[in-house]
């Protein structure tokens, strides 16, 4: 309940959350009133959220391969590092530039078990935000 409260104060117009790299450039979105769907910011669908018993969401690739998990503005890998944040969870960003067209989304591929929920660092990994939610297109 927190997680949709805070994402309708955030959200743009059309009910999106941008996620910014490390460097903060956008290079995705979370589609709030698109069943949590996250895009590419060239439009292609490459994940979704699903919530987790822990307080936070579980980021699903459509591939059905658990990427990592959205918790406080941050999505972050299986080592516990950022590697997409909201806006609000960044100190600055970039200007959002425009954002193609959303693609058809795929269908949802059955999903891997999740690992366990490592400590969560306090900076940004290795892994790019590109890369992390490019590992679940299909």
């Amino acid at each position: 309940m927190f997680f949709v409260i805070a994402l309708s104060t955030v959200a743009h117009a059309e009910d999106e959350v941008t996620l910014f790299n490390g460097i903060g450039k956008a290079d995705a979105y979370i589609a709030v009133d698109d069943e949590l769907t996250i895009y590419l910011w060239g439009g292609k669908p490459v994940a979704y959220l699903e919530k987790d018993s822990s307080g936070g969401y579980h980021v699903y690739g459509f591939n059905g391969k658990h990427l990592g998990w959205f918790v406080k503005g941050f999505i972050r890998d299986h080592e516990g590092n950022a590697s997409c944040a909201t806006k609000e969870a960044m100190s600055s960003t970039e200007y959002e530039t425009y954002k193609a067209y959303k693609q058809y989304k795929p269908y949802k591929a059955y999903t891997q078990y999740a690992p366990y929920r490592p400590y969560f660092s306090n900076s940004f990994g290795d892994t790019p935000c590109l890369f992390l939610l490019g590992e679940g297109g299909k």
